[in-house]
């Protein structure tokens, strides 16, 4: 991974998601190039519903299309939805899509979570997908987590679905050469190069562990994983 100096600007990730909205619109499949999307999805949200059964707010972090916003409303139909993301053709997309599934509140927002006030004590679930690896340094990842953590209400939980590193070296690069198979055998070699380009110049992952950490160091008290699989991780925290 390239030093975050040299990484994509906000701007430039904005402008490629502008174009890539009807790829982040399928509900069934999710976004493809992550690994496991559709069972991800399916078990954030579980838990989501199952660990905070009265939440009444949800905020999507990075909403795309709105495809987690949409299966949570499974689980916890009439929520009031918060839509967050850097896109403004990603937030008009979501926005009619989850109008149509909820009789809550929807509101959107574009704005970069570093940069979006959120009211304490005012969310009973936070969702993630695919986002939080633009965070860049240590202060960001613990800033953006502990903003998190404050919006909650007590059994609120927060829940992330995204690309992570291994803690190891050897598990590291093993965990990207599994990526990289996968991705060659759902399209071919130059769709795998198109997308550890993309990754090498836009995201900044960090060690699923170390997030693990971060989350309990900022307050959250019951962590689970709740899969794994190469270079993928759904996991989360709730807030007692």
């Amino acid at each position: 991974m390239s030093s975050s100096a040299t990484k994509a600007t906000v701007e430039e990730i904005r402008k490629r998601f502008d174009g890539d909205v009807e790829r982040f619109s399928n509900l069934e499949t999710g976004q493809a190039a992550t690994v496991d999307a559709p069972l991800a999805m399916e078990l954030v949200c579980q838990a989501a519903a199952a660990v905070t059964p009265e939440a009444r707010d949800l905020l999507d972090i990075g909403c795309g299309a709105g495809n987690y916003s949409l299966k949570m409303l499974q689980y916890r139909p009439g929520l009031n939805v918060t839509l967050v993301d850097l896109s403004q053709p990603m937030l008009t997309k979501a926005s009619e899509r989850v109008l149509d599934a909820t009789k809550g509140d929807v509101a959107t927002h574009q704005a970069d979570i570093r940069d979006l006030d959120l009211r304490p004590n005012s969310i009973d679930i936070v969702l993630t997908a695919a986002a939080l690896h633009h965070l860049r340094t240590d202060e960001e990842w613990e800033a953006v987590f502990s903003k998190v953590y404050e919006s909650l209400r007590p059994g609120g939980s927060f829940w992330i679905f995204d690309l992570i590193l291994s803690s190891g070296a050897a598990v590291d690069q093993l965990m990207w050469n599994r990526y990289a198979n996968y991705l060659t055998g759902l399209k071919d070699e130059d769709y795998q190069k198109h997308v550890f380009d993309y990754i090498e110049h836009e995201d900044t992952p960090r060690p699923l562990m170390e997030q693990i950490d971060l989350l309990r160091k900022v307050g959250f008290q019951d962590v689970d994983i709740l899969h794994k699989n190469s270079c993928f991780a759904a996991f989360g925290g709730v807030k007692r």
